[in-house]
């Protein structure tokens, strides 16, 4: 079925940035915030906004930011969420989960948790995540562990990490966790870091292989442009912005994802519209259902990834309806570009 022509009521799933405000500085940030802005959403804005998501029954709520567990109100938000029957997956860094903490998260069947780690070792983690946080994440990830709390660790795949999956699968397994690896794309504060963190073809192509023999290892959906077919068999497709899920930033603004967050791309505002009204009749959002790259349709692999991640396209290129600069069909030609041994 192609979501472009058959768009749902309502997202499966949304990511919520909840805050600006972080207390790591990571080099591939998708954001690149700090501090908490002028504007943020008080609870009973985001409470209202969770009513609207209830009745259109919206199954899952991804809390990012920024740090959520910096946010004052955060957990009464949680736990609001939780009452409506929604699913709450919290992405965080790890260093501020406390035994308080965690003793509530692991009181609710309806949460997950996913802790960013970028590397097996410290050298290699804190070289992304900043001098010293390794052993603060891992104080975290034992936390969690201890208490039964449902988690995964989460790695943005780059070249510093990459020769490390392995590893990083082991670790995870060793804190009964599953591993979830991301693309690195370079919106926010990775746009500095992009040449220096992204993967070569080479690297590429072993992600895509070592994907194909790792089944249980758990992708976003921006990885059906960088994966085999048997992958896609899981349920990986096309570009889920717009048509199953979307972002809301801190302030109530809402875009096609959290790669996204640049004034063209804003589909309008919770402060003043509805939710349904921006996810029905938003301009940005329908034609984000229509993205189909004109360069891609003649590529066989064109039914498997429909053109791939728009925003890596939009980075990279400047262009929304380029063809992503990291799918299969262009590895095939980078590699036969490549000298012979």
């Amino acid at each position: 079925m192609n979501y472009a022509e058959w768009p749902l009521s309502a997202p499966v799933n949304l990511t919520w940035e909840i805050t600006h405000k972080c207390n790591l500085s990571c080099i591939h940030c998708l954001s690149g915030s700090k501090a908490e802005l002028p504007g943020e959403l008080a609870l009973e804005e985001c409470r209202e906004i969770v009513d609207q998501l209830a009745v259109l029954k919206v199954f899952e709520i991804n809390f990012g930011g920024g740090e959520p567990f910096l946010k004052d109100y955060f957990l009464s938000l949680v736990d609001y969420i939780h009452t409506k029957g929604i699913v709450t997956c919290i992405s965080t860094n790890g260093t501020l989960l406390n035994p308080g903490t965690v003793d509530f998260l692991a009181a609710s069947p309806l949460v997950h948790i996913q802790v960013s780690l970028d590397g097996a070792t410290p050298e290699v983690n804190d070289k992304i995540r900043g001098r010293g946080t390794y052993p603060g994440i891992l104080k975290g990830i034992e936390l969690l562990a201890n208490k039964g709390v449902p988690f995964s660790l989460n790695m943005v795949v780059t070249s510093l990490n990459y020769p490390q999956l392995d590893a990083m699968k082991a670790l995870a397994k060793s804190y009964g966790a599953n591993l979830r690896v991301s693309r690195f794309r370079p919106s926010g504060r990775a746009r500095d870091s992009w040449e220096a963190l992204k993967l070569s073809t080479l690297q590429l192509e072993g992600l895509s292989d070592w994907l194909a023999g790792h089944p249980g290892i758990l992708t976003g959906d921006s990885f059906f442009s960088i994966s085999g077919r048997g992958r896609r068999e899981l349920g990986l497709d096309m570009c889920g912005a717009c048509k199953m899920t979307c972002c809301i930033d801190p302030c109530g603004a809402v875009y096609p994802c959290a790669f996204l967050q640049e004034a063209e791309f804003c589909g309008g505002s919770l402060k003043e519209s509805s939710f349904k009204a921006i996810w029905d009749s938003s301009p940005v959002f329908i034609r984000f259902r229509k993205l189909e790259p004109a360069s891609c349709k003649r590529c066989p692999r064109f039914n498997l990834c429909r053109g791939g991640c728009p925003a890596v396209a939009y980075y990279v290129r400047r262009d929304l309806n380029a063809a992503d600069p990291e799918c299969l069909a262009n590895w095939a030609k980078n590699l036969a570009a490549l000298p012979g041994d």
